[in-house]
């Protein structure tokens, strides 16, 4: 069973129908390897259906995120972006652009980790999130051409 099938079989049982506006917002973010806000993603959905609105383009995320094919990646202040790969895996976030990105490495329970989950006692922990931040090559880039300009 395919994706769409496996999709719209999800929706339905929560009493939803499979739409042409959240098949295409899917498949968008799917085929992106950034991480969208979603009026990033809007902006590119628009390309493909000129008439949806933002706010059907923000439903259908937050359906999507209720059904588990799509994760909201909540970085603090500012807005939240989104992965339609869902399995877990890590991110690395620029400082400087907010820009998010997959960082492809195994993902497997440090000591450290496991530690922390015995030492939570009576907390049922669901998970975890280790965040690796820095600045991106391009933001990096656009740095060191400053510094070069001031002479630095």
């Amino acid at each position: 069973m395919g994706l769409d099938e496996r999709l719209e079989d999800a929706i339905h049982e929560h009493g939803g129908r499979m739409t042409e506006q959240r098949r295409v917002v899917l498949e968008t973010l799917a085929s992106l390897n950034s991480h969208p806000t979603a009026a990033e993603l809007y902006e590119i959905v628009r390309e493909k259906l000129p008439d949806i609105s933002q706010g059907t383009v923000y439903r259908n995320l937050k359906r999507l995120k209720e059904l588990g094919y799509v994760q909201e990646l909540d970085y603090g202040p500012g807005a939240s972006h989104f992965d339609a790969r869902v399995e877990p895996h890590y991110h690395v976030r620029c400082l400087e652009c907010g820009r998010v990105a997959d960082l492809e490495i195994e993902r497997r329970p440090a000591p450290c980790i496991e530690e922390a989950r015995r030492a939570a006692g009576e907390w049922v922990i669901s998970g975890h999130r280790v965040e690796f931040v820095g600045i991106c090559p391009k933001c990096r880039g656009t740095e060191t051409e400053q510094r070069d300009r001031e002479g630095s």
